[in-house]
């Protein structure tokens, strides 16, 4: 089993920055590929931007503004958020993957709990 623990979340200004931190633990070298997913009140979880031994990817909406990371040797993945707009508002929630790599929220194995991002205009 793996537990994520995510962190870094809070209240930012429209055009500010925040990093998300996930956390790792567990039987980690089991994970292939971790993600960033987002829902927003009323809206189904999206596809926000996932790393593995196949690179970065990122959705269109965050393409260009949004870092993904991951330090192995911490065991933390982290999602560096620029320029940020309130439609950017919704719980973030960090997943892992034990192979493959996707964008689908059904192919990951460990999920967060989620932690709340707002941005203000």
């Amino acid at each position: 089993q793996v537990q994520l623990v995510e962190s870094g979340g809070g209240l930012v200004q429209a055009g500010g920055s925040l990093r998300l931190s996930c956390a790792a633990s567990g039987r980690t070298f089991t994970i292939s590929t971790m993600g960033w997913f987002r829902q927003a009140p009323g809206k189904e979880r999206e596809f926000v931007a996932r790393i593995g031994w196949r690179g970065t990817y990122y959705s269109d909406s965050v393409k260009g503004r949004f870092t993904i990371s991951r330090d192995h040797l911490k065991d933390t993945a982290y999602l560096q958020m620029n320029s940020l707009k309130p439609e950017d508002t919704a719980v973030y929630y960090c997943a892992a993957q034990r192979s493959g790599g996707s964008q689908s929220a059904d192919s990951y194995d460990y999920w967060g709990q989620g932690t709340q991002v707002t941005v203000s205009s």
